[in-house]
């Protein structure tokens, strides 16, 4: 009785391709899958209203759903070994960017234990620019860290100057919160290192470690244009600072040491990747090792613990990482019954182009990295040009709503009651004109030079 009941619930219509690959997108259970992944996320995308942290519901639908799939498997008798030779290569895939962030995680910590970000946010506060002025020098600091530092970490941090410089000039603080995360995501986008989605591209190996530099003119010409725009609604006079109050910050000792291992760490990543054909996070993990052995010497030399780097560890955003977990098995559900075969279709149908320039619409008001994962595991055939378009479109477009992407929902947390939804909706525009612009420099840059 109970197996019958359970088959009625889960649906027993399916199909067993000849490739042996289930394919149960319109069964009972392939649409049961695809509910508790459209309530999961929706809970996920108003995690403000209902006071949920996102991992929460994201951890339940990418476990619930494999649970869900694994009973519908056994009650009709159809192979687990596929279920399990499945999953097991989606822990995999989990892995390698879990460990990745991990070993990435723990240097941004090191650093901003050294004081090496405070010391960034003294120099620019003491100098005393204009807003204008410090709205572009702020600009520029987080298109340039974020392809090291990652796109949320660096918005987290330049929102914190903007605040500082003056935490009640909403004319400042506003056009300041869009243009780090903007800048941000632009900067995330020409780089492995830069976002989650291009270090997913990049470990996938759709696109080269250099060849994402390719779009670099596309996403800072893009960025350039939407800075303009907005800076023309930023007062152009200093602020009423108290400069001279100040407190001097330098950089610890170590940290300038740090700053170098961490650039050895990426070198050493690229190189395991792209020469030895081991996962990025090979090289990740040696460079942690470097740090732990650099940090074991300076405290020897010391004579004194003084820094500790499983302190670090232990500084770690852990919802961040399972959150990565949580999704990505989610997206890997709705792979294994079959949702993500119809993408495919729609690659077909209306271009690689097209579907492309519409993921980053998609990423807007869905995060990018469930949006990257899917387009992925879809796997459509397209060429590396098409493959750095859609890396483009996935990490800028997610700044055209404030929480579409990490770093959006960042500054948002940050900044609340002054970076909000209707405050950057009002200024949406001049993102929307940067996108384009940078599509069309994607197209200019790889299209017409082909042709």
């Amino acid at each position: 009785m109970i197996k019958i009941f359970l088959s009625l619930c889960l649906g027993v219509n399916f199909l067993l391709a000849q490739n042996h690959e289930l394919n149960l997108a319109f069964s009972g259970l392939g649409i049961g899958i695809l509910i508790i992944f459209i309530i999961g996320y929706y809970f996920i995308a108003t995690e403000e209203k209902y006071h949920i942290n996102k991992t929460k519901p994201a951890l339940f639908i990418g476990t619930f759903s494999f649970i869900i799939i694994g009973i519908y498997m056994v009650i009709n008798d159809l192979d687990t070994q596929i279920l399990e030779e499945s999953v097991n290569h989606l822990i995999l895939e989990i892995a390698q960017i879990v460990f990745f962030l991990v070993a990435a995680m723990t240097f941004i910590e090191a650093l901003i234990e050294r004081s090496v970000f405070e010391t960034l946010k003294y120099k620019l506060i003491s100098k005393g620019f204009t807003y204008r002025r410090l709205f572009w020098l702020t600009g520029f600091l987080a298109f340039f860290i974020s392809p090291i530092a990652d796109n949320l970490t660096t918005a987290l941090i330049l929102s914190t100057v903007l605040l500082t410089i003056d935490k009640n000039n909403k004319e400042f603080l506003i056009p300041g919160a869009i243009n780090i995360v903007v800048a941000a995501n632009a900067g995330g986008a020409w780089s492995p290192f830069g976002d989650i989605t291009t270090l997913m591209v990049w470990t996938a190996k759709k696109a080269t470690f250099f060849e994402f530099f390719a779009l670099f003119p596309a996403s800072f010409i893009g960025w350039i244009l939407t800075a303009y725009l907005l800076s023309r609604y930023v007062p152009n006079i200093q602020p009423k600072q108290y400069q001279d109050k100040l407190e001097k910050i330098e950089i610890k000792p170590g940290g300038k040491a740090f700053i170098v291992l961490g650039f050895l760490t990426i070198a050493s990543a690229v190189f395991v990747h792209s020469v030895c054909e081991l996962p990025a996070m090979w090289g990740m993990i040696f460079g942690l090792s470097l740090l732990s052995l650099y940090i074991y010497i300076y405290n020897r030399k010391q004579g004194k613990k003084d820094i500790n780097v499983f302190y670090y560890m232990t500084r770690i955003e852990m919802d961040t990482l399972l959150f990565f977990f949580g999704i990505l098995s989610a997206v890997g559900a709705l792979h294994f019954v079959g949702w993500l075969a119809y993408a495919s279709e729609f690659y077909t149908k209306f271009g690689a182009t097209s579907i492309n320039i519409g993921v980053g619409f998609l990423s807007a008001i869905v995060d990018n990295v469930p949006v990257m994962s899917a387009v992925l595991k879809a796997n459509p055939s397209m060429d590396d040009t098409q493959w750095l378009l859609v890396t483009l479109t996935a990490g800028i477009g997610g700044s055209l709503i404030s929480f579409g992407s990490a770093a959006g929902v960042g500054v948002m947390g940050k900044m609340k009651g002054i970076y909000t939804f209707n405050a950057h909706l009002k200024y949406a525009w001049t993102i929307l004109v940067g996108y384009i612009v940078s599509i069309l420099i994607w197209y200019i840059q790889f299209q017409l030079l082909k042709s």
